[in-house]
């Protein structure tokens, strides 16, 4: 088999050529540029939103886990919240674990 039959079946072979390096490079970068407006700014700002919301909870605050346990925070620690979910039951939960601060409901 010839150089010139092999680029009958394989067109791509002959037109191999140097130049063209942004243009095969632009829809890689604008497939990323998409994710990012799409996916990840908007996780960021909703990861940055639930940090904001765990360093104001504070001791009498009701929050819901992400279990969906609901409850009351009785201690704040370091990396942890202590958190009463029944009369006489409290337990220690991470402070990643909170989902959500419960407004409070108005009478």
């Amino acid at each position: 088999m010839t150089i010139t039959e092999i680029s009958i079946f394989f067109p791509l072979a002959q037109g191999a050529s140097g130049g063209g390096g942004f243009g095969q490079f632009l829809p890689i970068i604008l497939l990323f540029v998409g994710m990012w407006f799409l996916i990840i700014a908007p996780q960021r700002k909703r990861q940055k939103a639930h940090d904001k919301m765990l360093s104001e909870l504070q001791t009498g605050d009701e929050i819901v886990t992400s279990g969906g346990v609901y409850g009351t925070i009785t201690n704040v620690k370091e990396d942890r919240f202590v958190v009463r979910i029944a009369d006489n039951t409290k337990i220690e939960l991470g402070k990643g674990f909170v989902a959500n601060k419960v407004a409070p409901a108005e009478a």
